[in-house]
């Protein structure tokens, strides 16, 4: 994965969870990883990701680390998903067509 992969930074279910968990805002690193049952530095691997990929920012406050969702990135991923999501429910639309006069 090369840094600033949004797509490869999304591909693994503990860093969409980390994204999931920033939803509500800041996070220090130690809240974030007592949500896992992974290791802290498995959880600052994932964040460094997550952070190369410009999908959170790090923030000090003392000695902690905070962590911050970046959305606008996950804004750029939705314009780019949103013709597939047209197609996929233009697809539904037709299948319900299809079931419906099945039905009668």
């Amino acid at each position: 994965m090369t840094e600033g992969d949004v797509f490869g930074a999304l591909a693994n279910p503990v860093r969409r969870a980390l994204l999931d968990a920033l939803r509500d805002g800041p996070r220090p690193v130690n809240d974030l990883a007592g949500r896992f049952d992974l290791s802290r530095p498995a959880i600052s691997e994932h964040l460094q990701v997550l952070r190369l990929a410009d999908l959170v920012r790090e923030e000090r406050h003392g000695r902690e680390r905070h962590y911050h969702l970046h959305a606008a990135r996950l804004a750029e991923v939705h314009d780019w998903l949103h013709p597939f999501e047209r197609y996929w429910r233009a697809r539904l639309r037709d299948l319900r067509d299809v079931l419906d006069e099945e039905e009668t």
